[in-house]
């Protein structure tokens, strides 16, 4: 059976995890079969099945990309490996474009997870206009510091030399999310949300990422009854494919749509049970965690005054 690389790098890009899952991978002779590879390794990285993702790959390959995506499935074990990666694709006057620019991504996206920052920017900062995911991604980093100007200026060129790279117009959507930029329309997450109305409306790709993404658009515009229904929809996609470990967001996003709305009582903390349960090492769980630490520790430093007592 022939693979599409546009297609699976495609799905790749809006979310479709569960399809690159049960991926069929092409022949090892051909020349689209590390790309592919690389590809479906990366959608199990992407919902957290690292054990899965080494697997998939040859233990003695000499194949920098591969070699790099086997380090980030390692997690902080694996940061030095890819420190020594990067400064060996450097190095390399041999490697192509795409194996440089996938190393640093992959070291990049390694880093960011183990805290890191400065080092994944440096490992991201280019001379001149970077790659696409590249650029993508040092967007998304911007972002995570509350800084969207530094996003917007990361992008713009990327998106001027290649307007039509779906990774880009998805970090512009991210932006769109942060700033609640109304684009022409005049209405707020207007380029958000008619990102995610054109791409949810491609009958090739079904991806839970992509309603995931809409319906938080629709709770930051109070339409929260849409909202449910992409969440619900996204919930019907994981379910079928038996794919629970993609659900974090999902199930973050229902419970925001449950506390908002008129849900039914008590649905906001039964989702949370649920979210504590499957993905207890979220940052949205961590942070919770933190919030309630510091109301702890601010509370026991109140001191009730005693009742006054009225004296005749």
């Amino acid at each position: 059976m022939d693979v599409d690389l546009y297609f699976i790098k495609q799905q790749f890009t809006l979310g479709a995890y569960p399809a690159l899952l049960s991926l069929q991978l092409p022949d090892p002779s051909s020349s689209d079969y590390i790309p592919i590879l690389l590809y479906k390794v990366r959608a199990h990285l992407a919902i957290g099945d690292n054990a899965s993702a080494l697997a998939l790959l040859p233990t003695d390959t000499e194949n920098v990309a591969l070699k790099a995506a086997a380090a980030l499935a390692k997690g902080e074990q694996g940061l030095e490996t890819l420190r020594d990666l990067c400064v060996e694709i450097e190095a390399d006057q041999d490697s192509s474009d795409w194996e440089k620019q996938t190393v640093q991504v992959l070291a990049a996206t390694a880093f960011v997870r183990a805290g890191e920052i400065e080092e994944a920017l440096e490992t991201l900062r280019t001379e001149g206009i970077p790659g696409d995911e590249e650029a993508a991604l040092l967007t998304q980093v911007y972002l995570s510091l509350a800084r969207p100007a530094l996003a917007q200026k990361v992008l713009a060129p990327a998106l001027k030399a290649n307007p039509d790279a779906l990774v880009l117009q998805l970090a512009e959507a991210a932006i769109s999310l942060v700033t609640g930029s109304q684009g022409t329309s005049g209405e707020p997450y207007a380029p958000a949300l008619s990102f995610y109305n054109e791409q949810v409306a491609n009958p090739s790709i079904s991806s839970p990422a992509l309603l995931v993404g809409r319906a938080v658009v629709r709770i930051l515009r109070g339409e929260l009854s849409s909202a449910q229904s992409d969440l619900e929809e996204a919930e019907s996609i994981l379910s079928r494919a038996k794919c629970d470990q993609a659900s974090s967001d999902m199930l973050a996003a229902m419970i925001v749509a449950a506390g908002l709305s008129d849900a039914k009582k008590g649905e906001a903390d039964q989702l949370w049970s649920r979210f504590l349960k499957q993905h207890p090492s979220h940052p949205l769980v961590a942070d919770i965690a933190a919030k309630e630490l510091l109301f702890d520790q601010c509370a026991s430093k109140i001191q009730v005054p005693s009742r006054a007592v009225a004296v005749a």
